[in-house]
């Protein structure tokens, strides 16, 4: 497929997104860019943000990680599960309870000022990794097979790719997202669903013989139970699954943004249960796409790529499989990243304003301008750590952005264990350093656990570890001189 044609493809894209950004920031203002006015349809937003959760790092990343993995995926996938049930009904009650705009500011009714600062900076520091991460796949695959053809630099890559998502972001925000996340979310699934079709179809697979080769096949395997020291161990999987969807969905403004922005917590909640279950049947697709591009690749004798999250790409662009399927594929690619990149800038945004700046206490033009500001200058922290992941990053995208979520998600964790299971209040300035000591040893322990626990390897689940180290430390500092301080009324 040519660098012309897929360059096309995706400015039309990209002119329809701006379409529905003219259409839905009409009229907007600072309540419409950080909540949608709380007008959001839940149906509306439950769609779009499976988009949101799987990303170019899903789309992309998942299927190229089965030929290492296999199955395994769909064990944290099913801990998912687990842990938004919990979001839906532990979690967002307290949110609409509170009336929050940022989820953060919990913190400081219950803890106080600096562990409100703490947790607001731990959501931005995990959030910047995170969209960094999903954006890094999608401007390597343009560098790759479009940009780098012309001998554009991969910087500039990434600008266009950052300048895009700002520029149908900037006025309307969150009531914005929520309609472009499910136009995305419906181009990710059709780009798959239809990969699945033309690959199967060119080695002659029905639907049937489909599930049956990639049952007999070397990738299938979902559930390991044999070593419980081993990373991919089934109830190490589901414990690490239901606490990343915790963390990096429940305690992340990017994602809670969307459920505080329906009418109420009873339309929060259906929107929360209803896309968790389809969730998991999608990440059952993608994996089955990985399976099934591992096959195709070896019937056909095309080589694997050094960096297997190139494979989808590989043999979506440059395989022969026909003009529909590279169309597809690069229109899901940029709906998977911008799904989950669009709502992280605008998330970032809302937090360094209402967290850092208190703009909500300001007269709507200068919050209009503060807002502005601070929009251009997360897109350049994108930019930058973008940039240079393309020199640090040489293993799977997801597996890397889920260690890295263990060691950055963990003091939230702790802190909002804390405040809803206690009813203790913490020495408050000193809590910014129990945050920063406990990720550190958490690391420590990650690097030296094979040899100091007999052979047992930490996967994800060091952000259980992490969150209670967190959790212990603050219940430390509720001591002064062997005296409790007071409970909190």
């Amino acid at each position: 497929m040519s660098p012309i044609l897929i360059l096309t493809f995706i400015t039309l894209y990209f002119l329809v997104l701006l379409g529905i950004s003219f259409i839905t920031s009409k009229n907007a203002d600072s309540e419409s860019f950080f909540l949608g006015n709380r007008k959001s349809p839940w149906y509306v937003v439950a769609f779009g943000m499976i988009g949101t959760s799987l990303s170019g790092v899903t789309f992309i990343s998942v299927p190229g990680w089965v030929g290492s993995s296999q199955f395994s995926y769909m064990q944290t996938v099913l801990g998912y599960l687990i842990g938004y049930f919990i979001i839906a009904y532990v979690l967002l009650p307290v949110y609409y309870r509170l009336n929050l705009t940022s989820i953060y500011s919990y913190l400081e009714k219950r803890l106080g000022f600096w562990s409100y600062k703490t947790g607001a900076f731990f959501f931005l520091l995990s959030r910047i990794l995170g969209a960094s991460f999903r954006l890094f796949l999608v401007a390597t695959v343009l560098q790759e097979f479009v940009f780098g053809n012309w001998g554009v630099p991969y910087e500039v890559t990434v600008l266009i790719t950052i300048m895009f998502i700002w520029l149908y972001t900037y006025k309307g925000g969150i009531k914005t997202i929520i309609w472009t996340d499910m136009l995305q979310t419906f181009f990710m699934l059709t780009a798959v669903g239809l990969s699945i079709y033309l690959i199967a179809k060119d080695i002659n697979l029905s639907i049937g013989g489909l599930v049956e080769r990639i049952a007999e096949s070397e990738y299938s395997t979902m559930f390991f139970l044999d070593d419980f020291k081993a990373k991919s161990h089934l109830v190490k999987q589901l414990l690490s699954g239901a606490f990343i969807a915790i963390c990096m969905t429940g305690l992340d403004q990017d994602m809670m943004q969307k459920n505080i922005s329906c009418k109420n917590v009873g339309d929060a909640q259906k929107n929360m249960i209803s896309f968790s279950i389809v969730l998991v049947f999608v990440n059952l697709v993608f994996l089955t796409l990985g399976a099934l591009l591992f096959i195709y690749a070896s019937e056909k004798g095309i080589a694997i790529p050094e960096r297997t999250d190139l494979l989808y790409p590989t043999i979506a662009l440059n395989s022969g499989l026909g003009l529909s399927i590279g169309i597809f594929f690069i229109l899901g690619l940029v709906s998977a990243a911008y799904s989950s990149a669009d709502s992280a800038l605008t998330a970032l945004t809302t937090s360094f304003c209402i967290d850092f700046l208190a703009i909500q206490d300001l007269e709507e033009s200068e919050k209009e301008k503060i807002r502005k500001r601070v929009h251009i200058g997360m897109s350049l922290s994108l930019l930058f750590v973008i940039i240079a992941f393309r020199y640090l990053i040489d293993k799977s995208v997801i597996d890397t952005l889920l260690k890295v979520a263990s060691y950055t998600y963990g003091p939230l964790l702790g802190l909002f264990a804390f405040g809803l299971f206690t009813k203790w209040k913490v020495r408050d300035n000193l809590v910014p350093v129990v945050c920063l000591v406990a990720p550190a040893i958490t690391f420590l322990i990650g690097i030296y656990s094979k040899e100091l626990l007999n052979g047992y390897i930490f996967a994800y689940e060091l952000l259980i570890v992490n969150g209670m180290l967190t959790f212990l430390g603050l219940l430390l500092l509720t001591h002064r001189n062997g005296v409790d301080l007071p409970v909190e009324n």
